[in-house]
């Protein structure tokens, strides 16, 4: 059981429901225990393999934000693979959770290199990309991506899901800042029951070609284990990964 004093990030109170469908990307229709069917926004415009099986368990937070036009946020969807486990799906959240893993330093591997987070810092040969994390004041800056992994085979994570030209562009962004600076490629692994981390090489060779060139240039990868459930999100160490 989660203990709370460990968490990260404590979600706001969320709703049970079941999945009714997921479609247009964006929306995602979900039955209450009351019998009220409602219309959740989906943060996840991905394919959503594996996560997204009609009838399952999910949990949504309520914004009582006026402006919004749906005011439910799908967070997360049960997945009984092995046994029940909670996956992450807003993909909204990852950022912010790291954000604040970084002001905790929970991160052993980075946490005595920096003094100053700073998110959403221009970079590259335009300036026209943001890297979600500067991390400075050490010898060396830190460029740290984040990406969120749901896709699991047996309790391998893998990233991406589909093809991602961004996901490309971000890797030989990251290759560019070295060796000058450290570059960071931080996957959140977005449920508990994966230890492995593996590149999507079948939903994306030309990633994973891509991954192997910048580890082999010094990029450096972390792929993080986050234990979700419907009172928030705990670190859990890095899974193993191997090119």
């Amino acid at each position: 059981m989660t203990n709370d004093n460990n968490l990260i990030y404590s979600y706001p109170p969320l709703k049970a429901g079941t999945l009714l469908k997921r479609y247009k990307r964006f929306l995602a229709d979900i039955e209450l225990p009351s019998g009220e069917i409602i219309t959740a926004h989906c943060a996840n415009t991905g394919p959503m393999i594996g996560v997204s099986t009609i009838g399952s368990a999910v949990q949504v937070s309520h914004s009582d934000n006026p402006k919004r036009k749906l005011p439910y946020t799908w967070e997360m969807i049960q997945v009984k693979d092995n046994e029940p486990t909670w996956v992450g799906v807003n993909t909204a959240l990852p950022n912010r959770v790291i954000k604040l893993a970084l002001e905790q330093k929970v991160i052993p591997e980075l946490a005595d290199s920096y003094s100053e987070i700073r998110p959403e810092v221009r970079y590259g040969k335009e300036r026209k990309s943001r890297v979600d994390f500067l991390l400075t004041g050490s010898d060396r800056p830190i460029y740290l991506e984040v990406k969120s992994a749901t896709l699991a085979e047996e309790n391998r994570a893998l990233f991406p899901d589909t093809v991602t030209t961004r996901g490309q562009k971000h890797l030989q962004e990251l290759m560019a800042v070295l060796p000058e600076a450290r570059a960071v490629m931080l996957y959140f692994i977005n449920r508990a029951d994966c230890l492995h981390f593996y590149p999507g090489d079948n939903y994306d060779p030309d990633y994973g070609k891509l991954l192997r060139e910048a580890v082999s240039k010094g990029l450096e990868v972390l792929p993080c284990r986050f234990e979700i459930t419907p009172s928030g999100v705990r670190y859990l160490g890095l899974a193993t990964f191997e090119c």
